[in-house]
């Protein structure tokens, strides 16, 4: 027999009762039922339970074994009685009877508990995360986790993708955070970054002529936590194709993407045919390139029936700004002045000025509109709102005004907010689409110039004519992103494979040919030599993660996970260098420099 284990804690079943076994495990726990011992046996796989009577030769060392030891123990299968079958255990029809156990490996005090799923302090939790991965739902998150990747790994390899790995020590990259930089000690002075994601390479694979290129790439942004995104580092599934269209790499995506989550959904309706939504659409519709779509509300402009009237906020508003335009956030159910009180005071304590609203009612067997607002602009034009929003009695709706590109934000959480309040969320469904048409620039009030929205090396619609004859800010992108419940979850683009546009593009953001050739000069001279039209995108594997287990943050589907001050409390990194370390990289540390 094997040195420690015969079956795991989770094999054992009817039809091996009366076999002599042997398992090894950890103590999940030990009850005393009138001298009779049971102990539940626990790995990987699962749990078994053993019993040990005071008539065995076990039973002196299982009276002194404790919660998490690690032991081994041999003994009999016997099938347990009828009344004490547990249909929750894969092993509840048998138990072991203990003949021998062996103390494999003791365990002190615990700092946290690992039964059950106890809400304990975060530092400690990671501090000890070897523990904490012991509890069962951390466990199996982890282990759903690993099936998700080996199910997208196939079903890549499927569509005729190879999977090809990038360096991790590589050059600075611009993709929209700061890079994590590694010094070289052969080259005093000089850094190597981190990847933020393996983009350049992945386009050099394409003009190399592998045609189809997929990994699930470690990315490394040093930039703040939050919930749906760790410090540090995070995964992706990162991908390129050559000889495509924005409409072939949906195509290809969608299927694979949709296929992944239909086999981890567990039976919740998932979304096969993606809505392609143009950004701009997505921005008047939803306040966000990322929506829920899980949420019905869609907001629509109702300027025309507040131009001239009564209510003279808006109005006036309109009136001297031609850029001013009235949003309405339709609710319904929400036709009660207490919810649409609250939801004014929730807007007040936002820093807004309040939010405007009407609620329906019916009286006298009509429908009529309630509220200041409603007085204010009169009957017809509260009707001709009620007409083209479809709404009825016992609804409601919220309205912002302003100019737009400074007020979508906010409405688009009031959209949130209202549809969560009114339980108009669908919850139990994974609902996907596509956000397209991005812009390719925006303006930088920070820098004051023109800025790249998005990836940089994304081919603008038009190409090089457009870069040369249309305003910057009036560009849109072969750019798209992958959005689920809310979350995005996927970022990717046509490229920009032509070194011609590719300068003008740098150009209009303040960056001369010199500049290119020295900050992407690999990728620059690659495109001199026969570069095929390509393009790709990127899955947040984390995320993707996240949805599927139905987790609140991406540390319960992680292993070792940073704390939200990017500390790793378990290897307590980061950590000073010694002078040995800082001498041989020709480094000297200088004091933090004292923020104003």
């Amino acid at each position: 027999m094997h040195r420690y284990r015969s079956h795991t804690c989770a094999a054992l079943r009817q039809s091996d009762v009366g076999s002599q076994v042997r398992i090894s495990g950890w103590v999940h726990r030990v009850r005393d039922h009138g001298g009779l011992l049971f102990i539940d046996l626990r790995d990987h796989y699962g749990m078994t339970q053993i019993v040990v009577d005071p008539d065995s030769p076990a039973f002196k060392t299982a009276e002194t074994v404790r919660g998490e030891w690690v032991i081994r123990i041999d003994g009999t299968v016997k099938a347990r009685a009828d009344e004490t079958v547990n249909k929750a255990m894969a092993t509840g029809e048998i138990e072991l009877y203990a003949q021998e156990i062996e103390i494999l490996s003791e365990a002190k005090e615990l700092p946290l508990p690992v039964f059950g799923e106890p809400d304990y302090p975060e530092d400690i939790r990671l501090k000890y995360r070897f523990l904490d991965l012991r509890r069962d739902t951390l466990h199996k998150n982890i282990v759903k986790r690993s099936q998700i990747i080996s199910d997208i790994r196939n079903r890549m390899t499927q569509a005729g993708f190879g999977e090809y790995t990038t360096p991790i020590l590589t050059a600075s990259s611009p993709e929209g955070a700061r890079d994590f930089l590694v010094p070289s000690r052969i080259h005093p002075g000089t850094f190597f970054a981190l990847p933020q994601a393996p983009q350049q390479y992945k386009q050099l694979l394409m003009v190399a002529g592998f045609d189809r290129y997929f990994q699930i790439a470690p990315c490394f942004r040093d930039e703040d936590p939050r919930a749906d995104r760790l410090p540090g580092e995070f995964y992706q599934l990162d991908l390129e194709m050559s000889f495509v269209t924005q409409e072939d790499v949906w195509d290809t995506m969608a299927p694979i993407m949709t296929s992944v989550f239909e086999t981890f959904a567990e039976g919740k309706p998932v979304t096969k045919d993606w809505p392609r939504i143009p950004y701009d659409v997505a921005i008047r519709k939803y306040g966000s390139d990322k929506p829920d779509l899980r949420n019905p509300i869609e907001m629509q402009a109702v300027t025309e029936h507040f131009a001239g009237s009564g209510f003279k906020v808006f109005a006036g508003m309109i009136a001297s700004n031609p850029k001013v335009e009235v949003w309405a956030i339709p609710a319904k159910t929400g036709g009660s002045r207490a919810f649409c009180d609250r939801m004014n005071a929730w807007a007040q304590g936002l820093g807004q000025p309040g939010l405007g609203y009407i609620f329906w009612k019916e009286e006298d067997g009509k429908v009529v509109g309630s509220g200041p607002l409603a007085k204010n602009i009169g009957e017809e034009r509260t009707e001709a709102l009620r007409v083209q929003l479809g709404l009825e009695a016992g609804d409601a709706c919220f309205f912002v005004a302003g100019e737009p590109a400074k007020f979508y934000k906010f409405a688009g959480e009031a959209r949130t907010k209202a549809g969560e309040d009114l339980n108009l969320v669908d919850r139990d469904r994974f609902d996907l689409c596509w956000i397209i048409d991005f812009p390719f620039y925006e303006w930088s009030d920070e820098d004051k110039k023109v800025d790249f929205a998005h990836n940089p090396f994304s081919m603008p619609q038009g190409g090089l004519e457009a870069l040369k004859t249309q305003d910057p800010l009036s560009l849109k992108a072969y750019q798209y992103d992958a959005v689920c419940n809310g979350f995005e979850i996927a970022s990717g683009s046509i490229r920009n494979q032509s070194p011609e546009a590719m300068v003008k593009a740098f150009e209009l953001v303040g960056l001369s040919q010199t500049d290119v050739e020295e900050r992407f000069g690999g990728m620059y001279r690659a495109f001199q030599y026969g570069a095929p039209p390509h393009g790709g995108c990127a899955f947040g594997i984390d995320r993707v993660v996240m949805l599927l287990l139905g987790a609140k943050n991406l540390r319960e589907i992680t292993l070792f996970p940073m704390n939200q001050q990017a500390q790793d409390l378990l290897m307590n990194a980061p950590s000073p260098a010694s002078p040995k370390q800082l001498m041989e990289l020709s480094l000297r540390v200088m004091p933090p420099m004292k923020k104003d």
